[in-house]
């Protein structure tokens, strides 16, 4: 039997040996005890490593900071990405004193941010604490309680305000279909401007209503999804939530009232133009129907508003304004015709109610006479001065589209030339007409007997033209001016002066064909006419609308007629005289113009610087 032997240096070193072994274990043993009581980050020093434990890195505002906007958002950085989950009012709050402030915590990358749902209070202290629930992805928790405080200032900026509703506050009588809008004093944070804007019934109890609402510019509008309810009071609110694009809150919440209108009443048609059963409805007239309340103008339209010929649709275009529709046909109406209007119940009002009937209505257009060709062989005449002659003064005198002719010698005929022979009829430097047609008068020469059968012809035709035009040809006429035709606008129609005068004088006179090209005036007169006033202002005209034509005026003149002595003015239709007619005086430049014919029967024509235009 072998014996080991043991001497006292192997003891020592084996000794030795199992000491450091139970040490290096128990100084295991502690550095796990440690790592439990105080966290990652003993266990990162004794290992020599940095960055793995969850901290806060940076504030803001930062710790003691003074003079933090009302309006601000508290955040916290950390060194890592944390756990979403772990971030949130629990972990992260904000006191003022003891007490906690409302708000929202959210994260994002390495930040978490407190909200405040209010405008902080000036000049106070805040203390935010990020307290060790706040924990890293590896479930590491921050070490201890992080806390920091800051000093707001005194009030920095102006909180944004509603400045004006829609209806406004106390509105009565508001539309059921009204759209409710609020305009704020600055360009709001959308989201924030929508989500605060509410509507409630305020008459059964503050129920609030459906809806939508939208935000553009800097007004938030809220649509009801139905109507409102008949005489029902509203009220409406911008809630504190509501926030500019620097994130300032409202300071306070806006409130306003507003009721609807009564029970609801349908629209109806309440009067018309032309009225129902009208006659003699001109021909270029727009129909019109007003309406007993503001319409919808998207009902208002061709389809809803119509006009008839019998069967026949008539062409038009429908507008509207104020309360009242216009249909304009595109074509001038037929004479002597019957039409009917129809308003369907198409047309609604602005909160959809719709008539409860058609409203239908009919009339008649005036009926037209075709003038008859009572001038004959004097129609080619621009002016004749039966057997006293024609007389120019001035340099710029014509007879345009026509003639002149008188039954005396051509010596009588003076200061003209013939536009078409050439034919010189003492004409002087001073004096100078130039007739575009021909020149008729008894010899001499430029005169012939031809020519003088010519105007002979003529005069015959005007004087039988002169009966057809009297009263006792076309009897029945009317003084509506007691002799003064100035300042008037006639229809169509026979006047006769009543004191044997017509006089123009106190304004132009208008002639409205009231959209018949066949109206015809005539104008009778047992003694003068006279057309215009003495002075450089003194001219009158004869003014034609809705497709008044001068060759259908006529003026029966017992005496003489002057036109414009004092030169000017456009004098309308065919003038036929006994004792002669007279345009401008001596000495006048400025052109007097006659639309029309100029016939005296046994006296002369005068001219100064004159126009004659003749109608076909």
């Amino acid at each position: 039997m072998k014996t080991k032997s043991f001497n006292s240096e192997s003891i020592f070193l084996r000794t030795r040996k199992i000491y450091s072994t139970l040490f290096h274990y128990k100084w295991l043993t502690l550095l796990l005890l440690v790592a439990t009581v105080a966290g990652c980050k003993k266990v990162n020093e004794k290992a020599g490593l940095t960055g793995l434990c969850p901290k806060v890195i940076s504030t803001n505002p930062v710790d003691k900071a003074v003079g933090v906007s009302l309006y601000t958002k508290v955040e916290a950085t950390f060194n890592e990405p944390l756990n979403p989950l772990t971030v949130n009012t629990n972990t992260f709050m904000l006191k003022q004193g003891t007490t906690s402030i409302p708000g929202l915590v959210t994260y994002a990358g390495t930040t978490a941010t407190f909200t405040p749902a209010t405008s902080l209070t000036a000049n106070t202290v805040y203390t935010a604490t990020i307290t060790t629930g706040v924990k890293d992805m590896a479930r590491n928790a921050i070490i201890e309680d992080y806390t920091w405080s800051f000093t707001t200032g005194a009030p920095d900026v102006i909180p944004p305000t509603v400045i004006s509703t829609d209806p406004a506050n106390a509105a009565i009588g508001v539309a059921l279909d009204k759209k409710i809008s609020a305009t704020f004093s600055e360009a709001m944070d959308s989201l924030s401007a929508v989500s605060s804007f509410t509507i409630t019934n305020t008459t059964i109890g503050g129920t609030a209503i459906a809806g939508t609402v939208t935000y553009a510019g800097t007004t938030a509008i809220f649509s009801p999804t139905v109507n409102l309810l008949p005489s029902t009071t509203y009220t409406g609110m911008i809630a504190t939530t509501a926030k500019d694009l620097s994130g300032n809150f409202m300071a306070t919440r806006y409130t306003w009232n507003f009721t609807t209108s009564g029970p609801i009443t349908p629209p109806i048609v309440i009067s018309t133009d032309p009225t129902n059963g009208a006659t003699g409805v001109a021909l270029n007239k727009k129909i019109t129907a007003t309406f007993s309340k503001v319409m919808n103008p998207l009902n208002i339209n061709t389809t809803t508003f119509t006009l008839k010929n019998g069967a026949t649709s008539v062409t038009g275009l429908v507008t509207y304004l104020g309360t009242t529709a216009t249909f304009s046909p595109l074509v001038n109406l037929l004479s002597n015709t019957t039409y009917t209007g129809t308003i369907t119940i198409g047309a609604k009002d602005l909160a959809g109610n719709a008539m409860a009937n058609d409203y239908v209505w009919s009339f008649t257009t005036l009926t037209t006479v075709v003038p008859p060709l009572i001038l004959g062989n004097a129609s080619v005449f621009g002016a004749f001065g039966g057997n006293g002659g024609i007389t120019n003064q001035g340099l710029n005198t014509v007879i345009n589209n026509g003639s002149i002719g008188t039954t005396a010698a051509s010596t009588l005929i003076t200061g003209f030339h013939d536009g078409t022979t050439g034919d010189i009829y003492t004409e002087t430097p001073l004096n100078v007409g130039n007739v575009t047609g021909r020149i008729y008068a008894a010899p001499p020469f430029p005169g012939s007997a031809a020519s003088a059968l010519i105007a002979t012809n003529g005069l015959i035709e005007a004087n039988a033209a002169y009966v057809s035009i009297s009263p006792a040809g076309r009897p029945g006429g009317m003084d509506p001016g007691a002799g003064e035709l100035g300042g008037l606008t006639l229809a169509p129609g026979v006047y006769k002066s009543a004191s044997g005068t017509f006089k123009i004088t106190n304004g132009n006179l208008t002639l409205d064909a009231m959209g018949d090209p066949n109206a015809v005036w005539t104008f009778q007169t047992a003694a003068g006419l006279t057309v215009g006033v003495a002075g450089p202002a003194g001219a009158r005209s004869v003014i034609m609308i809705n497709g008044a034509l001068p060759k259908n005026v006529y003026w029966y003149v017992g005496s003489a007629a002057t036109i414009n002595g004092a030169g000017g003015g456009v004098m309308v239709g065919n003038i036929i005289a006994t004792a002669g007619i007279t345009f401008s005086t001596p000495g006048n430049a400025v052109q007097t113009v006659l639309n029309g014919r100029a016939i005296s029967l046994v006296a002369s024509v005068t001219m100064v610087n004159t126009t004659i235009n003749v109608p076909n």
